[in-house]
Protein backbone atom coordinates (compact mmCIF):
# COMPACT_ATOMS: atom_id res chain seq x y z
CA UNK A 1 0.00 0.00 0.00
CA UNK A 2 1.12 3.40 -0.98
CA UNK A 3 1.54 6.27 1.84
CA UNK A 4 -1.57 8.00 -0.24
CA UNK A 5 -3.53 4.94 0.26
CA UNK A 6 -2.93 4.70 3.62
CA UNK A 7 -3.74 8.61 3.87
CA UNK A 8 -6.96 7.65 2.39
CA UNK A 9 -7.68 4.16 4.26
CA UNK A 10 -7.24 7.06 7.37
CA UNK A 11 -9.31 9.35 5.75
CA UNK A 12 -12.17 6.82 6.56
CA UNK A 13 -11.83 6.52 10.08
CA UNK A 14 -11.23 9.78 10.82
CA UNK A 15 -13.29 12.73 10.83
CA UNK A 16 -12.22 16.35 9.62
CA UNK A 17 -11.00 18.77 11.81
CA UNK A 18 -13.73 21.39 13.15
CA UNK A 19 -14.16 23.39 16.31
CA UNK A 20 -15.66 21.88 19.34
CA UNK A 21 -19.34 23.35 17.98
CA UNK A 22 -19.05 21.15 15.13
CA UNK A 23 -20.35 18.40 16.32
CA UNK A 24 -22.69 19.09 18.86
CA UNK A 25 -26.43 17.45 17.53
CA UNK A 26 -29.78 19.79 17.71
CA UNK A 27 -32.39 18.16 19.11
CA UNK A 28 -34.25 15.05 17.75
CA UNK A 29 -37.20 16.99 17.76
CA UNK A 30 -35.79 20.25 16.24
CA UNK A 31 -35.32 17.93 12.72
CA UNK A 32 -37.77 15.81 11.01
CA UNK A 33 -37.33 12.09 10.00
CA UNK A 34 -36.35 12.94 6.48
CA UNK A 35 -33.76 15.18 7.41
CA UNK A 36 -32.39 12.58 10.11
CA UNK A 37 -32.34 10.19 7.04
CA UNK A 38 -30.67 12.49 5.13
CA UNK A 39 -27.96 13.74 8.19
CA UNK A 40 -27.09 9.88 8.29
CA UNK A 41 -27.05 9.47 4.45
CA UNK A 42 -24.92 12.37 4.75
CA UNK A 43 -22.39 11.37 7.71
CA UNK A 44 -21.91 7.81 5.69
CA UNK A 45 -21.19 9.77 2.59
CA UNK A 46 -18.06 12.07 4.27
CA UNK A 47 -17.52 8.63 5.85
CA UNK A 48 -16.77 7.28 2.40
CA UNK A 49 -14.50 9.58 0.80
CA UNK A 50 -13.63 9.08 -3.16
CA UNK A 51 -10.57 9.50 -4.32
CA UNK A 52 -9.96 12.29 -6.75
CA UNK A 53 -8.29 13.31 -9.91
CA UNK A 54 -7.14 16.88 -10.97
CA UNK A 55 -5.81 17.09 -14.78
CA UNK A 56 -5.08 20.08 -16.82
CA UNK A 57 -5.51 19.54 -20.55
CA UNK A 58 -5.70 22.79 -21.80
CA UNK A 59 -4.04 26.56 -21.43
CA UNK A 60 -4.90 29.46 -23.71
CA UNK A 61 -3.60 32.43 -23.88
CA UNK A 62 -5.87 35.73 -22.72
CA UNK A 63 -4.98 38.93 -23.91
CA UNK A 64 -6.80 42.58 -22.97
CA UNK A 65 -5.58 45.58 -24.26
CA UNK A 66 -3.35 46.28 -21.31
CA UNK A 67 -2.23 42.73 -20.56
CA UNK A 68 -1.69 39.16 -21.53
CA UNK A 69 -1.47 36.00 -19.61
CA UNK A 70 -2.08 32.40 -19.78
CA UNK A 71 -4.93 30.49 -18.10
CA UNK A 72 -4.66 27.24 -17.48
CA UNK A 73 -8.18 24.78 -17.25
CA UNK A 74 -7.92 22.58 -14.17
CA UNK A 75 -10.56 19.69 -14.10
CA UNK A 76 -11.77 18.02 -11.18
CA UNK A 77 -13.23 14.38 -11.52
CA UNK A 78 -13.96 11.41 -8.78
CA UNK A 79 -11.75 8.25 -9.49
CA UNK A 80 -12.34 4.92 -9.92
CA UNK A 81 -15.66 5.21 -11.99
CA UNK A 82 -16.82 7.14 -14.72
CA UNK A 83 -17.62 10.74 -13.52
CA UNK A 84 -20.54 12.40 -15.84
CA UNK A 85 -20.12 15.38 -13.96
CA UNK A 86 -16.37 16.60 -14.74
CA UNK A 87 -15.97 20.37 -13.28
CA UNK A 88 -13.00 22.67 -13.94
CA UNK A 89 -12.06 26.21 -13.75
CA UNK A 90 -9.52 28.15 -14.95
CA UNK A 91 -6.20 29.31 -12.77
CA UNK A 92 -3.27 31.38 -13.69
CA UNK A 93 0.08 30.88 -12.58
CA UNK A 94 -0.22 33.63 -9.93
CA UNK A 95 -3.24 31.97 -8.56
CA UNK A 96 -1.33 28.44 -8.21
CA UNK A 97 1.65 30.98 -6.16
CA UNK A 98 -0.42 32.57 -3.55
CA UNK A 99 -2.38 28.83 -2.89
CA UNK A 100 1.48 27.57 -2.30
CA UNK A 101 2.19 30.37 -0.41
CA UNK A 102 -0.67 30.20 2.20
CA UNK A 103 0.00 26.36 2.50
CA UNK A 104 3.49 26.60 3.36
CA UNK A 105 2.34 29.12 5.89
CA UNK A 106 0.31 26.02 7.63
CA UNK A 107 2.57 23.46 6.65
CA UNK A 108 5.84 23.64 5.95
CA UNK A 109 7.20 21.28 7.62
CA UNK A 110 4.62 18.83 5.57
CA UNK A 111 5.02 20.32 2.39
CA UNK A 112 9.31 20.64 2.28
CA UNK A 113 9.16 18.17 -0.64
CA UNK A 114 6.79 19.47 -2.71
CA UNK A 115 7.89 22.76 -5.00
CA UNK A 116 6.03 24.93 -7.31
CA UNK A 117 7.10 24.84 -10.89
CA UNK A 118 9.21 27.93 -11.00
CA UNK A 119 7.90 30.80 -12.61
CA UNK A 120 9.09 31.53 -16.41
CA UNK A 121 11.69 34.37 -17.07
CA UNK A 122 11.30 33.86 -20.51
CA UNK A 123 9.42 31.80 -23.15
CA UNK A 124 6.19 32.51 -21.33
CA UNK A 125 3.85 32.05 -24.73
CA UNK A 126 6.17 29.17 -26.37
CA UNK A 127 4.05 26.57 -26.73
CA UNK A 128 6.72 24.30 -26.15
CA UNK A 129 7.58 26.09 -22.53
CA UNK A 130 3.84 26.42 -21.74
CA UNK A 131 2.83 22.48 -22.19
CA UNK A 132 5.83 21.85 -19.99
CA UNK A 133 4.48 24.21 -17.54
CA UNK A 134 1.30 22.43 -17.76
CA UNK A 135 2.28 19.21 -17.30
CA UNK A 136 4.07 20.51 -14.31
CA UNK A 137 1.69 21.86 -12.81
CA UNK A 138 -0.79 18.62 -13.03
CA UNK A 139 2.25 16.88 -11.27
CA UNK A 140 1.59 19.89 -8.79
CA UNK A 141 -1.64 19.46 -7.84
CA UNK A 142 -1.38 15.92 -7.46
CA UNK A 143 1.51 15.72 -4.92
CA UNK A 144 -0.56 18.77 -3.25
CA UNK A 145 -3.69 16.16 -3.05
CA UNK A 146 -1.60 13.23 -1.96
CA UNK A 147 -1.23 15.28 1.30
CA UNK A 148 -3.70 14.16 3.74
CA UNK A 149 -3.39 17.55 5.77
CA UNK A 150 -4.23 19.66 2.37
CA UNK A 151 -6.90 18.11 1.66
CA UNK A 152 -7.86 19.12 4.92
CA UNK A 153 -7.23 22.45 4.32
CA UNK A 154 -9.61 25.50 3.33
CA UNK A 155 -6.65 27.26 1.49
CA UNK A 156 -6.73 23.95 -1.25
CA UNK A 157 -10.81 24.01 -1.34
CA UNK A 158 -10.53 27.94 -1.61
CA UNK A 159 -8.29 27.37 -4.61
CA UNK A 160 -11.29 25.91 -7.02
CA UNK A 161 -13.96 28.25 -5.78
CA UNK A 162 -13.02 31.62 -4.23
CA UNK A 163 -13.04 33.25 -7.48
CA UNK A 164 -16.18 31.89 -8.93
CA UNK A 165 -17.97 33.25 -5.50
CA UNK A 166 -16.80 36.24 -5.52
CA UNK A 167 -17.76 36.84 -9.22
CA UNK A 168 -21.55 34.85 -8.33
CA UNK A 169 -21.72 37.84 -5.38
CA UNK A 170 -20.80 40.43 -8.01
CA UNK A 171 -23.42 39.64 -10.56
CA UNK A 172 -26.19 38.81 -7.49
CA UNK A 173 -25.30 41.96 -6.32
CA UNK A 174 -26.51 43.67 -9.98
CA UNK A 175 -29.30 41.35 -10.46
CA UNK A 176 -27.59 39.08 -12.95
CA UNK A 177 -29.41 36.24 -11.46
CA UNK A 178 -29.13 34.27 -14.42
CA UNK A 179 -25.46 34.46 -14.93
CA UNK A 180 -24.85 34.19 -10.87
CA UNK A 181 -27.09 30.55 -10.85
CA UNK A 182 -24.30 29.39 -13.57
CA UNK A 183 -21.52 30.19 -11.35
CA UNK A 184 -23.15 28.78 -7.91
CA UNK A 185 -24.15 25.81 -9.63
CA UNK A 186 -20.33 25.52 -10.63
CA UNK A 187 -18.73 25.79 -7.21
CA UNK A 188 -21.66 23.57 -5.78
CA UNK A 189 -20.64 20.86 -7.84
CA UNK A 190 -16.98 21.35 -6.72
CA UNK A 191 -17.90 21.57 -3.17
CA UNK A 192 -19.76 18.27 -3.49
CA UNK A 193 -16.16 17.10 -4.75
CA UNK A 194 -14.02 18.19 -2.06
CA UNK A 195 -16.37 17.38 0.57
CA UNK A 196 -15.72 14.54 2.52
CA UNK A 197 -12.23 16.26 3.44
CA UNK A 198 -13.69 19.89 4.36
CA UNK A 199 -16.29 21.16 6.75
CA UNK A 200 -19.94 19.89 6.82
CA UNK A 201 -21.03 23.70 6.91
CA UNK A 202 -18.94 23.94 3.15
CA UNK A 203 -21.98 24.60 1.06
CA UNK A 204 -24.21 26.11 3.63
CA UNK A 205 -23.61 29.66 2.30
CA UNK A 206 -23.70 28.34 -1.75
CA UNK A 207 -26.89 26.55 -1.20
CA UNK A 208 -28.71 29.36 0.45
CA UNK A 209 -27.06 31.99 -2.59
CA UNK A 210 -29.08 29.30 -5.11
CA UNK A 211 -32.12 29.77 -3.22
CA UNK A 212 -32.01 33.55 -3.32
CA UNK A 213 -31.18 33.48 -7.39
CA UNK A 214 -34.03 30.63 -7.95
CA UNK A 215 -36.75 32.83 -5.94
CA UNK A 216 -35.62 36.01 -7.83
CA UNK A 217 -35.80 33.69 -11.44
CA UNK A 218 -39.57 32.77 -9.88
CA UNK A 219 -38.36 29.33 -9.72
CA UNK A 220 -39.92 28.57 -6.26
CA UNK A 221 -39.62 24.69 -6.29
CA UNK A 222 -35.81 25.16 -6.84
CA UNK A 223 -35.30 27.54 -4.30
CA UNK A 224 -37.25 25.62 -2.04
CA UNK A 225 -35.06 22.47 -2.41
CA UNK A 226 -32.34 24.65 -2.09
CA UNK A 227 -33.03 26.49 1.24
CA UNK A 228 -34.10 22.77 3.00
CA UNK A 229 -30.92 21.09 1.77
CA UNK A 230 -28.92 24.08 3.37
CA UNK A 231 -31.04 23.99 6.88
CA UNK A 232 -29.69 20.92 8.75
CA UNK A 233 -26.56 21.92 8.09
CA UNK A 234 -26.97 25.33 10.12
CA UNK A 235 -29.44 23.85 12.95
CA UNK A 236 -26.42 21.08 13.16
CA UNK A 237 -23.56 22.93 13.48
CA UNK A 238 -25.34 26.15 14.83
CA UNK A 239 -25.22 29.07 12.15
CA UNK A 240 -27.13 31.43 13.36
CA UNK A 241 -27.01 34.08 11.10
CA UNK A 242 -28.61 31.59 8.29
CA UNK A 243 -31.31 29.62 10.63
CA UNK A 244 -34.09 32.14 10.71
CA UNK A 245 -33.64 33.75 7.06
CA UNK A 246 -33.84 30.37 5.92
CA UNK A 247 -37.00 29.56 7.79
CA UNK A 248 -38.53 32.45 6.39
CA UNK A 249 -37.41 31.50 3.27
CA UNK A 250 -39.00 28.22 3.78
CA UNK A 251 -42.13 29.44 5.28
CA UNK A 252 -42.63 32.07 2.42
CA UNK A 253 -42.12 29.50 -0.53
CA UNK A 254 -43.51 26.75 1.09
CA UNK A 255 -46.67 28.44 1.72
CA UNK A 256 -47.12 29.71 -2.09
CA UNK A 257 -46.25 26.19 -3.30
CA UNK A 258 -49.03 24.69 -1.22
CA UNK A 259 -46.19 22.66 1.15
CA UNK A 260 -47.07 22.33 5.20
CA UNK A 261 -45.20 24.61 6.52
CA UNK A 262 -46.66 24.88 10.49
CA UNK A 263 -43.82 22.64 11.61
CA UNK A 264 -41.09 25.40 10.17
CA UNK A 265 -43.36 28.29 11.41
CA UNK A 266 -43.12 26.63 14.62
CA UNK A 267 -39.20 26.26 14.48
CA UNK A 268 -39.27 30.04 13.61
CA UNK A 269 -41.28 31.38 16.18
CA UNK A 270 -38.60 29.98 18.00
CA UNK A 271 -35.99 31.25 17.05
CA UNK A 272 -36.59 34.42 17.48
CA UNK A 273 -38.52 34.29 20.84
CA UNK A 274 -34.57 32.56 21.54
CA UNK A 275 -32.97 36.29 20.39
CA UNK A 276 -34.35 38.06 23.74
CA UNK A 277 -34.83 41.30 21.95
CA UNK A 278 -31.30 40.86 19.52
CA UNK A 279 -33.41 40.50 16.70
CA UNK A 280 -31.43 40.05 13.10
CA UNK A 281 -34.23 41.08 10.45
CA UNK A 282 -32.10 40.39 7.65
CA UNK A 283 -33.96 38.51 4.75
CA UNK A 284 -31.78 35.69 3.54
CA UNK A 285 -30.96 37.67 0.64
CA UNK A 286 -29.33 40.45 2.97
CA UNK A 287 -27.13 38.11 4.49
CA UNK A 288 -26.14 36.51 1.19
CA UNK A 289 -25.11 39.81 -0.27
CA UNK A 290 -23.45 40.85 2.78
CA UNK A 291 -20.92 37.75 3.07
CA UNK A 292 -18.67 39.09 0.69
CA UNK A 293 -18.77 42.63 1.35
Amino acid sequence: MTTFEGEIMADLQTPPPSSDEAYLMPRCSSLTTKELQQNWREEKRRERPHSLLFELPSYRVAETIFSKHVVFEVVIMRAGSFDSHRVSVERRYSDFFKLHQALLQQFEEELDEITLPKKLLTGNFNPECLLERQLALQDYVAKLYAKRCVRYSTHFANFFTDQEMKKAHKLLRAGQFGQCLRLLQLVLEIQEKLAPWQSATLTVHTLAALAVCYRDLEEPEEAYAAAHRALPAVRRYGLKEYRAPLLEMLVDVGYSLGRPVAQVQEELLGVRDAERGRVDTRSLKEVVVHKFV
